[in-house]
């Protein structure tokens, strides 16, 4: 793999910038490869606070310390394999008050049961708009392959996520602007009412262009999951970066409701 080292000035400071930001703090989450249930909807409400983050704005971009994202997802379930996620992004960033951030579509489809495999396989694709205030990139797409698996009391994810721009500074560069941003969950079910966990979060460069390691972003969340009843969820955690640079000491909480339609 081509190390930064080797690429020109004005495409290494592009790669820096691209991965640094990468990692945007609005759905925090590592998905599992399950599929909404058809004809049910799970509406769920990311609410993430961001401890320590940038000062200053780069670019139309604002800063992000003590920024406070709010995220609506409401998904669908369509068949046993097929759902539709929508959401809707906003920020209260400090000084600004409230502001609509975008949305994005999400369809997503798994593996069926019949196939008898050994893990759970899904892909999801996520699209949209989003505020020049808030990404320099107008529209993005996000590509996710999500594989996980239940042993016992022990279930693990693994989502290598491709993200690239669609419309902004960073499109039209084609393999080289698709950034690689990892993420990883190992969960041990306690008891019936609570799991505890770890999820990794990282950005470490293209696909063809590994960023130098003071580029890249690691973050590691300590987590809980929640299991009261069968129609809600609950999942927080606290984000602390372990190397690189970036946003850290990220609170994030997902709530979620399941209704029958």
């Amino acid at each position: 793999m081509t190390t930064i080292k080797r690429l020109p000035l004005a495409a290494a400071v592009a790669l820096v910038c691209s991965t640094a930001g990468a990692q945007e703090n609005y759905e925090i989450q590592v998905y599992p490869s399950a599929t909404a249930a058809p004809h049910t909807t799970l509406f769920e409400l990311h609410s993430n606070w961001t401890g320590s983050g940038t000062r200053t704005s780069s670019g139309s971009v604002l800063p992000s310390h003590h920024a406070l994202h709010e995220t609506l997802e409401i998904t669908h379930g369509f068949s046993e394999i097929f759902e539709v996620g929508f959401y809707l992004f906003g920020s209260r960033n400090t000084g600004e008050g409230f502001q609509f951030v975008g949305t994005h579509i999400r369809p997503r489809v798994r593996a069926p049961d019949s196939w008898g495999l050994p893990v759970g396989l899904s892909l999801s694709t996520e699209l949209g708009p989003t505020g020049k205030q808030f990404d320099a990139n107008a529209w993005g797409i996000e590509l996710r392959p999500i594989v996980d698996q239940q042993i016992g009391a022990l279930y693990w994810a693994f989502n290598p996520n491709l993200e690239w721009a669609l419309k902004g500074p960073d499109a039209g560069q084609g393999i080289d602007g698709m950034t690689l941003n990892p993420s990883l969950k190992f969960a041990w079910r306690v008891t019936g009412k609570y799991a505890a966990g770890i999820e990794y979060y990282g950005s470490t460069g293209t696909l063809t262009r590994m960023a130098p390691a003071q580029s890249q972003l690691h973050m590691l969340y300590p987590t809980l999951d929640f299991y009261l009843a069968p129609e809600w969820e609950l999942n927080v955690g606290y984000g602390v970066r372990i190397a690189g640079r970036g946003d850290e000491n990220i609170m994030k909480v997902i709530f979620g409701r399941r209704l029958d339609f």
